[in-house]
C-alpha cells in the first residue's frame, strides 16, 4: 500500500502539496455551504471521507455529515464511527435501510443472494444503500462526496463541482485531484482516525460480505464484489455526467 512507504512526513514537496490542496478544499467546502445550503456530506467512512470529516468538523463548516448503515458493515467500521464521534464530540447522522425493503429482498433472494447474480447484488445495494441515500439527500441543495479522479474509470469526467442529475443536486468532490499518498499524509499529519481494515490490505471498504483484502499487485477495488467482472462493480450511488460512476479495472493505482 502507498501509505506504507510514507515512513515519515519529511517529503517537503508532498507536504506542501497537501497543505495547498487542503486550503483549496476548505475554501470549496465553505463556498458550497454558503451558496447551496442546506448541504450534506455522504461519509462512507473510507480514508478520503475521514479527510473531509476532519476538515468539516475541525473547521466548523456548516455541512451536515451522514453515513449509511446497511446493517452489514464490518465491526471495524462501527468502531471507527464511535472513535470519530468521541474524537470530535459530534454525532454522525445515520440512515438505515427500510426494514420492509430488506425483508422483501431476503424473501426473494435469501440472506446471501447477492452472490448469485449481478441483478440480485444490485437489488441488495438499492435496498441497503441507494434508497437510504435518496432519503438523506431529500430537500438538500448540494451534497459532498469523497470521490477522487484517480479511482474512477471516467476520471476525466469527475469535476470538483458538477450537477447530479439523479438527485437534481449540486455535487461537490473536493478531493477529486488528490492522490492516495496525499490522503494518507493528511490523515497522519492531523492524527485523523481511520478504519483499521486499511492496515490489513483493505483499500476499499463496504459491506462485510462484499469486501475482502487484496493481494499485492491487485487493483485497489479488487476486494469489492470480487466475484463480479470490473464492468459491473458499481452500486448506483454515483453518476458522472449522467453515467454510472464505475471504478477502474486492472492497472489503476490510486
Amino acid at each position: 500500500m502507498i501509505r506504507e512507504s510514507l515512513t515519515d512526513l519529511a517529503n517537503p514537496e508532498l507536504v506542501d502539496a497537501v497543505a495547498e490542496k487542503t486550503a483549496r478544499a476548505a475554501t470549496l467546502l465553505r463556498n458550497i455551504a454558503r451558496d447551496y445550503a442546506p448541504v450534506v456530506f455522504a461519509n462512507s467512512l473510507g480514508a478520503e471521507d475521514m479527510v473531509l470529516t476532519d476538515l468539516i468538523w475541525r473547521e466548523d463548516i456548516n455541512i451536515g455529515i451522514f453515513s449509511l448503515d446497511t446493517g452489514r458493515l464490518p465491526v471495524e467500521t462501527y468502531e471507527l464511527i464511535h472513535e470519530a464521534e468521541q474524537r470530535y464530540g459530534r454525532k454522525l447522522e445515520i440512515y438505515f435501510p427500510r426494514h420492509d425493503a430488506v425483508e422483501a429482498y431476503a424473501r426473494a433472494h435469501g440472506s446471501h443472494g447477492f452472490y448469485e447474480s449481478v441483478e440480485a447484488r444490485k437489488a441488495c445495494c438499492h435496498a441497503r444503500k441507494v434508497e437510504p441515500l435518496q432519503r438523506a439527500l431529500a430537500g438538500k441543495g448540494a451534497w459532498v462526496t469523497g470521490l477522487r479522479a484517480a479511482q474512477s474509470a471516467t476520471r476525466d469526467k469527475l469535476k470538483l463541482i458538477s450537477h447530479d442529475p439523479a438527485h437534481n443536486l449540486v455535487k461537490a468532490s473536493p478531493l477529486a485531484e488528490w492522490s492516495e499518498a496525499e490522503v494518507w499524509v493528511y490523515l497522519r499529519a492531523n492524527n485523523v482516525p481511520y478504519n483499521r481494515l486499511h492496515d490489513c490490505n483493505y483499500p476499499s471498504i463496504g459491506c462485510a460480505p462484499c469486501t475482502r483484502a487484496i493481494q499485492p499487485g491487485e487493483d485497489v477495488r479488487a476486494g469489492r464484489w470480487w466475484w463480479e467482472s470490473p464492468e459491473t462493480k458499481e452500486c448506483g450511488l454515483h453518476l458522472v455526467d449522467g453515467r454510472l460512476q464505475r471504478i477502474a479495472g486492472q492497472g489503476v493505482k490510486a
